[in-house]
């Protein structure tokens, strides 16, 4: 599965990923290539819990 992501940086200089298609999933790095690794971690964190807890694996695929 292929998922959009919005980066953003914060006002310290960290980089914010979340991924709308399914809710609640954030992560972020100090640098942009760092919270790109860490969206990945997290889209397949949050993927594996919506699967355990019998719920739509995203709302919105990209």
């Amino acid at each position: 599965m292929k998922f959009v992501v919005n980066i953003d940086r914060d006002e310290d200089g960290v980089w914010i990923v979340n991924c709308p298609a399914i809710p609640g999933c954030v992560s972020q790095g100090t640098t942009k290539d760092e919270a790109i690794a860490n969206a990945q971690d997290a889209i397949r964190a949050c993927l594996e819990v919506r699967d355990e807890r019998g719920m739509p694996l995203n709302t919105r695929a990209g």
